[in-house]
């Protein structure tokens, strides 16, 4: 592993984690609007947010390494 994986790695996953941290906001968001039947508070919809950009640490970081991964060709040898 070279130093230019980790920073590709880095890079892509920095990329992703805006996208993919308001995707997961807007779907939990509407969500919990559906199943309370109510909008939510402002507490309620921070709340969401913090939630999301934890669930996207741990999706986009993994996806990021086995993307370099296979990209490089160091999973061939």
């Amino acid at each position: 592993m070279t130093t230019y994986f980790y920073f590709s790695v880095l890079i892509l996953a920095m990329l992703l984690f805006l996208p993919v941290s308001k995707m997961i906001w807007a779907i939990s968001v509407r969500r919990l609007q559906r199943k309370t039947g109510r909008l939510l508070t402002t507490e309620e919809i921070e709340g969401q947010k913090t939630r999301s950009r934890f669930i996207a640490l741990f999706l986009v970081f993994p996806f990021s390494w086995f993307f370099n991964y296979s990209l490089l060709g160091l999973n061939h040898g």
